[in-house]
């Protein structure tokens, strides 16, 4: 009866806030009119974003990996965007909510790549997953409304003061689930690969 019930939660959570926006806290907001830029020449760059409304209240904080330590890309609120250019070659990522995720990634030079950050209802608050857009996903009017609909959210210097300050607790996240997450088989560990990108 308790999964029942905590199923039907769930489902008016989902239909109820998921068109609701996040506020945006710790990022600064594009100016208006500021698009998404390629990348400089012989780096990539790698879009995350978060369309769905649902968990609005909770912001997602996206990590790239580096030598064991999370470093910071930047906080992913309900309806936001952040681009992250950074060099070519393979990468893995970390979004962090309730629980911490994973996703890996191959990237070419003079390519853009897209990820979606995607909640979904943890014990305690929103957990969520990393999600690549694959080739051909571009062109399709979902992908287009995502683009358009998620406002543009560059870091700032409260950016860095949030993550210095929660240092260790983003740390312990990564030593607490990224070996679960290298125990899944392949197939289950999501993965951007070189022809995901576009010029």
């Amino acid at each position: 009866m308790k999964k029942i019930i905590y199923g039907l939660v769930v489902l008016v959570l989902a239909l109820g806030l998921g068109g609701c926006a996040g506020k945006v806290k710790r990022m600064d907001v594009a100016p208006a009119g500021k698009s998404i830029e390629a990348p400089q020449s012989g780096k990539s760059k790698v879009v995350f974003m978060r369309p769905s409304g649902m968990g609005y209240a909770v912001q997602s904080s996206v990590f790239e990996i580096k030598n064991n330590e999370p470093s910071m890309v930047g906080i992913v609120a309900a309806k936001t965007k952040v681009a992250y250019e950074l060099e070519p070659g393979e990468h893995l990522f970390m979004v962090v909510g309730e629980s911490a995720d994973f996703m890996s990634a191959t990237l070419e030079a003079d390519k853009i790549y897209y990820a979606l950050v995607t909640p979904r209802m943890g014990w305690w608050k929103a957990r969520f997953s990393l999600k690549p857009v694959h080739k051909g996903e571009w062109d399709s009017d979902e992908f287009k409304s995502w683009l358009d609909d998620c406002q543009l959210v560059e870091l700032s210097k409260e950016t860095e003061a949030w993550a210095k300050e929660n240092r260790a607790s983003i740390q312990s996240k990564y030593d607490k689930y990224y070996n679960a997450w290298m125990k899944k088989e392949a197939s289950e560990k999501p993965t951007l690969s070189p022809e995901d990108g576009h010029n």
